[in-house]
């Protein structure tokens, strides 16, 4: 794979962003210092949470100690969709600091924690320190790429990615080449770097391969290959049965393909096994477009509070749901208006020009909409909003360009909007 010549034409050919639209979680090792201890205490028949609680109880001055109980946290969070225990995890790396600012382990998963509660900016400068001490450390380098990318910093991004690939072309750093492909509209890259990314994933770690293939599941789903998408899904249920992310995919899968019922069914288990706010959302999405209002009202009541009581600093998500939902159009727009102040990554540029356009700002939704734009991000959802605000503005050949667009890109990209899309679509050729 030629990534290092895929990614010095993106730097040569000016593309000026990118964006995840989301920070999660990537299945990535934490802590070389004490990887032989934690593996250790993994192969024991108590969990590892217990195991490292072992070692804390045994050494209590360890910063060692709370480091490998920090990275149990952690990956029992990703296994299990916990997040709580994301927040038990960050006592543990701060302990873990208190007894020794210089460990290694430590700062590596405070940085990497800082990217969990989205504290983007602060796991920017973590991220930096650890490059001054550490310029060969490849995990420093996963860091500074997710870090730029949700803050818009995307040639610091791909020359972060550029670097980590170079040092180690593992699983981390070919899902990251996937990622920084997607948002600069190579497709096919994407599918690529993500496939190899699930090949050379550790088979011992069940998560981390569930994760690789998930994400691959998204990367077809993006460009509307619905079936091959739902393979991946599948394949991912396989390793770990009963994975959020697998069954969140399967369930948009089985919508996309018409099968509301076992979409309904799929989008109940992840969300009981994990109620994160894009599934909660999607499954009152699918009670909506069968008629069932109130089920509908309650999924989307449940998305608010969770958003607004748990959803911490980034409320760009809750935005988006009050402007599709034409509601309380004032607040996205002060959302939307807030995390752009903050970061200058597409997602956010277009949740805000979204906001504006439903608020009759037209112009300016323009301007935010061509910023969401400049990466070439084969986005249906994006095309979409750049459609109907240029549809806004009177510019019929335009709007029917991104409209089109969307829906070849992916025709359910979102199981209501995309219906929006194709009526604005028919309302123009009528007019004709």
């Amino acid at each position: 794979m030629k990534m290092r010549n895929f990614l010095i034409i993106c730097l040569v050919g000016g593309a000026a962003a990118l964006s995840t639209g989301c920070a999660e979680q990537k299945p990535v090792s934490v802590s070389a210092s004490s990887a032989s201890q934690f593996a250790e205490a993994s192969t024991s028949a108590d969990s590892p949470i217990r195991q490292a609680e072992i070692m804390v109880e045994r050494a209590p001055d360890s910063p060692i100690a709370y480091a490998v109980l920090s990275a149990a946290y952690i990956k029992s969070a990703r296994e299990t969709g916990d997040f709580a225990l994301n927040a038990r995890a960050e006592a543990a790396a701060r302990r873990a600091l208190e007894l020794d600012p210089s460990n290694l382990a430590a700062q590596k998963l405070d940085a990497s924690l800082h990217l969990t509660f989205h504290r983007f900016a602060e796991a920017l400068e973590a991220g930096k320190k650890l490059q001054r001490d550490n310029p060969r450390d490849p995990f420093v380098y996963g860091v500074l790429t997710d870090a730029n990318i949700e803050l818009g910093n995307y040639r610091e991004a791909v020359e972060a990615g550029q670097t980590m690939v170079d040092l180690r072309p593992n699983m981390e750093s070919y899902a990251r080449v996937a990622l920084l492909r997607s948002l600069y509209g190579e497709s096919a890259g994407a599918i690529e770097a993500m496939s190899l990314a699930a090949r050379v994933a550790d088979p011992q770690d069940r998560e981390a391969q569930s994760w690789c293939l998930a994400h691959l599941g998204e990367e077809y789903f993006k460009i509307g290959k619905f079936a091959d998408a739902e393979k991946q899904y599948d394949a991912a249920l396989q390793i770990l049965p009963n994975y959020h992310l697998a069954l969140a995919g399967k369930a948009k899968a089985r919508a996309a393909q018409g099968d509301l019922d076992a979409a309904i069914k799929f989008y109940a288990e992840a969300q009981n096994r994990v109620p994160l706010v894009e599934t909660v959302i999607a499954l009152g999405d699918l009670y909506a477009k069968k008629g069932e209002a109130e089920k509908a009202k309650a999924q989307y009541d449940l998305a608010e509070i969770m958003e607004q009581k748990f959803g911490g600093e980034d409320k760009r998500r809750l935005a988006l749901l009050w402007a599709d939902r034409d509601t309380r159009l004032d607040e996205a727009l002060t959302i939307a208006a807030q995390e752009k102040a903050n970061r200058r990554d597409i997602y956010t540029a277009d949740v805000y020009a979204w906001a504006r356009y439903k608020k009759g700002k037209f112009s300016e939704a323009q301007a935010a909409i061509d910023e969401a734009m400049k990466l070439k991000t084969k986005d249906a959802r994006i095309f979409y909003h750049a459609g109907m605000i240029a549809k806004a503005l009177g510019n019929a050949k335009e709007a029917k360009r991104y409209l089109n667009l969307a829906i070849e890109t992916n025709p359910a990209f979102d199981l209501l909007q995309a219906e929006k899309a194709r009526a604005a679509l028919k309302e123009m050729m009528n007019a004709e």
